[in-house]
């Protein structure tokens, strides 16, 4: 697998070319490929949560039935976030990225053939795998054309696909399945990424020093001075893979995979059950429910290039002000959602909020964080790290949140009734917890 995506050796620096200009036409490519890849891609993830109730109400499975098939593709894309994370610093990005969007888009035109349990939960979890080649190729991406006073920014617009990727599925996919039926809520999906994962292919560049270009950091003359006694004793030995283990020995590093993982408990929970919920609670219909996700998702588009931004430039590149800013934000919009007025205003208003706080907090202790504090030659170890921790929330997530709601589920002549009262407590606790131990990284600083 190294040998197959093995990035291109560093090359002697080229004088026969501009270097700024080379530089300026690889960024600008390169931050419009992984922002559109990664969001038409998001949709192969996601398909399944628009039609849960076709498939619960056609008798095909169950709550908990879905609970366990989301779970195993969360499980899967945990241990391919780790060990995918550790491979993409050694490979060439544009190649990485490619062949997980084409293979994740296969298992989704597979899975709308998929009428049983075990089938269902095999090549969900095989398009886990695939899907995790996505964020590591992106992520080394940045780390390699961006230095560190604006990785924020770029990194904030990179954040940008989940939300749209979650508000093409809501609304695209959404309106799919009520017009042609739950099969197209998986094969429309897989046709775009497939799209996708050539474009990518052709719009994508290896490192800069494997085209003879500069480091960012020397092009920019962006370096960051490692000062403090921690981050001195982190500097890491020569070689990628010693520099992985480093990692390892940074405590911060933890403490933003604890964080993470709280966060996909919530975050998960919106999108795999917000549909439900909203048709079941609210008494909305599929599109309507979708078309109110969607909101959520616009929001969220401004909410990662408003982190960036923020962090950047009003607290110096420091990640946790910003974190404590919008963990705020979006536990108040989770209670407005659940507990506040039920008029489709204030529940707009609920997505709004959430949207906001929930993508900056993605944005922040779900990569970038994880990539200021660590070795920028390994961004895609460091964001492993932390990927494995997050979507193993998320795959708890799943198999707590099936049965909850299998639990509360009763069935009166024939119509099923739903209470969610226990596992929106769930849900609530998992973000306060969250928000608590990235407030205890307040001091944390940059590395180089």
């Amino acid at each position: 697998m190294l040998k197959a995506f093995a990035t291109g050796p560093d090359l002697p620096l080229r004088t026969d070319i501009d270097v700024d200009s080379a530089y300026r036409r690889h960024r600008t490519s390169i931050i419009v490929a992984i922002t559109a890849g990664y969001a038409i891609s998001y949709m192969c993830r996601l398909a399944i949560n628009v039609v849960k109730k076709p498939l619960i109400d056609g008798g095909i499975f169950t709550p908990e039935d879905l609970g366990n098939i989301g779970s195993a593709l969360f499980y899967s894309y945990a241990a391919g976030k780790l060990i995918n994370g550790f491979v993409s610093d050694h490979a060439n990005a544009r190649k990485f990225m490619a062949v997980g969007l084409i293979l994740s888009a296969l298992c989704n035109i597979v899975m709308g053939f998929s009428t049983t349990v075990t089938v269902a939960a095999v090549v969900w979890g095989l398009n886990g795998w695939f899907q995790s080649y996505g964020a590591p190729a992106c992520v080394i991406s940045l780390a390699s054309w961006f230095s560190n006073k604006e990785r924020g920014r770029y990194y904030g617009i990179w954040s940008t696909a989940h939300s749209i990727g979650e508000g093409l599925n809501f609304l695209v996919t959404a309106s799919l399945v009520a017009a042609l039926g739950w099969h197209w809520g998986f094969w429309g999906p897989g046709i775009a990424t497939m799209v996708a994962g050539v474009a990518t292919y052709f719009a994508m560049a290896d490192r800069p020093r494997a085209l003879g270009l500069p480091s960012v950091a020397d092009w920019k003359n962006d370096h960051y001075a490692a000062t403090e006694p921690e981050a001195v004793a982190a500097t890491p030995p020569k070689g990628v893979f010693a520099t992985q283990r480093t990692i390892l020995l940074i405590p911060a590093m933890w403490v933003v995979a604890f964080s993470s993982a709280l966060v996909y408990v919530t975050r998960y929970a919106i999108n795999s059950w917000g549909v439900l919920y909203l048709q079941e609670a609210r008494g909305y219909s599929l599109v309507e429910a979708g078309a109110m996700l969607t909101v959520n998702t616009i929001a969220g588009i401004i909410g990662a290039v408003a982190f960036g931004f923020i962090s950047d430039k009003f607290f110096g590149a420091r990640r946790p002000p910003a974190n404590l800013l919008f963990g705020i934000v979006e536990l108040i919009g989770l209670v407005l959602f659940f507990y506040g007025p039920t008029g489709p205003a204030w529940t707009a208003l609920a997505m709004v909020l959430f949207g906001l706080g929930m993508t900056g907090l993605v944005t922040s202790v779900g990569g970038l964080f994880a990539v200021d504090i660590c070795p920028k030659r390994v961004a895609g170890a460091a964001l492993g790290m932390v990927g494995v921790f997050s979507y193993l929330g998320a795959a708890i997530q799943e198999n707590v949140s099936g049965k909850l709601i299998t639990a509360g589920m009763t069935t009166v002549n024939g119509v099923k009734h739903y209470d969610f009262s226990n596992v929106i407590l769930f849900w609530i606790g998992a973000s306060v917890a969250s928000i608590l131990l990235a407030a205890t990284l307040w001091n944390t600083r940059l590395r180089d």
